[in-house]
């Protein structure tokens, strides 16, 4: 993005503003946008102009409900200009309005998922049957390549500044960069920043690495559990993710969230990070209720001790002390997923532990990556985002990258 000059050019800028919008249709966070201004401001600053792609929601054909225009004001005030707008993503009236757009013009298209063909995926009626959806698959595959074919037509440069939808290999954050050479395709300054927060954290990794892994469920995060048991010197698993390892070795839980069926599973975990010489960290003690609610009656007990009718909200006083000493004396840290229920105020105390000790580790120089909706959600709760090294705008694509896969949005750039 900095040494190319878009003087003249006209930027196709894939990007994610898939954006909470309430029941009047105002946006609740406008973050993706915010995250997105950089790339699009160098461009127009260049003299270039750019044609503005994304998703909203899922929707399955075309509704208001989904529009992009509903945020289409935002956007022209935090771009400084009036951005104009296509009903539509294709099509003769779109092409129009992309080959009348001048240098420094911006120009928003509509919800690129309003097309099956964005996705690749046809939109079978329930009751289809098995030659009808392979039918259906097969057109939709060469309907896809004429629909990225007019998202790309009369364009200069591809842009890819959408993390969060990095991979999918979709029309416009895949298959579109086929259209461009390696000099005309490239990331965007967050999408950029993405993959090199966790390329440091994964493969130029100062130790010792610690991973806090949160979550309710073993079998949601075993691939990537699995990939941070060859990578990782500490891997703290909290959240309910902890009932399931403390029933695993005979833990009464009481009514806690357990996985039954994957007692086999952390039992082999734990085997497997003693093989390969990582310190798996699990919680001894825990903040139980009589109810999932805030004001719940609350007491502590170890978490293999549990009475019934209680469950584990969060972790308890001796396991703050436990993680926070692991993470305070570690070089790299990467966490995902709380350790408790942070959203009741009541039962946010581990995690607000977890979060403090990170932002220690932090300012001593340690390199710290926060990702996961809910983790993200928690470090903003506490006002520390700005504390930690990056805090990463992606859900399923940063755990992909977590797991080791190669992302297609990224592979259509870089080639590999």
């Amino acid at each position: 993005m900095d040494s190319f000059n878009f003087a003249a050019k006209m930027a196709f800028v894939r990007v994610d503003f898939n954006v909470p919008l309430d029941e009047n249709f105002n946006i609740t966070d406008d973050t993706r946008i915010r995250a997105a201004m950089p790339t699009l401001k160098k461009i127009l600053s260049d003299g270039g102009s750019v044609i503005i792609g994304s998703h909203l929601g899922r929707p399955k054909g075309v509704t208001g409900k989904y529009s992009l225009s509903h945020i289409l004001p935002r956007v022209s005030e935090l771009l400084g200009i009036d951005v104009q707008f296509a009903n539509d993503c294709i099509g003769e009236e779109t092409a129009k309005k992309k080959a009348a757009l001048q240098p420094g013009q911006a120009l928003l298209l509509e919800n690129l998922r309003f097309y099956a063909e964005e996705e690749g995926k046809p939109r079978l009626a329930d009751d289809a049957t098995e030659e009808e959806k392979a039918a259906a698959k097969k057109a939709i595959k060469e309907s896809q390549k004429e629909f990225t074919k007019q998202l790309a037509s009369n364009i200069d440069v591809y842009v890819n500044d959408a993390f969060g939808t990095a991979h999918r290999a979709h029309a416009s954050t895949a298959l579109i960069a086929d259209y461009f050479d390696a000099n005309h395709k490239m990331f965007g300054y967050l999408l950029e920043r993405e993959v090199s927060a966790v390329e440091k954290v994964m493969k130029d990794t100062q130790r010792p690495f610690t991973a806090i892994m949160g979550g309710s469920k073993v079998s949601s995060k075993i691939d990537i559990i699995k990939n941070l048991l060859d990578k990782v010197d500490n891997l703290i698993l909290a959240g309910g993710m902890t009932y399931t390892f403390s029933k695993a070795f005979g833990g009464e839980i009481g009514i806690s969230i357990v996985e039954n069926d994957k007692l086999d599973l952390a039992r082999e975990i734990v085997e497997e990070a003693k093989v390969k010489g990582v310190n798996l960290v699990l919680a001894v003690d825990a903040k139980i209720a009589d109810d999932f609610k805030n004001d719940a009656n609350a007491d502590y007990a170890p978490v293999n001790k549990i009475p019934e009718g209680w469950e584990g909200l969060d972790i308890g006083p001796e396991t703050e002390k436990i993680f926070a000493e692991v993470i305070k004396n570690s070089k790299t840290i990467l966490w995902n997923g709380p350790v408790g229920v942070f959203e009741f105020d009541n039962f946010d105390a581990g995690t607000r532990a977890v979060s403090n000790a990170i932002v220690e580790a932090t300012k001593n120089g340690a390199f710290s990556l926060v990702g996961g909706g809910d983790s993200v959600a928690a470090i903003n709760k506490f006002g520390q985002a700005n504390e930690v090294s990056y805090v990463s705008t992606g859900g399923g694509a940063l755990l992909e990258m977590i797991e080791g896969i190669v992302l297609p949005g990224v592979k259509a750039i870089r080639g590999y």
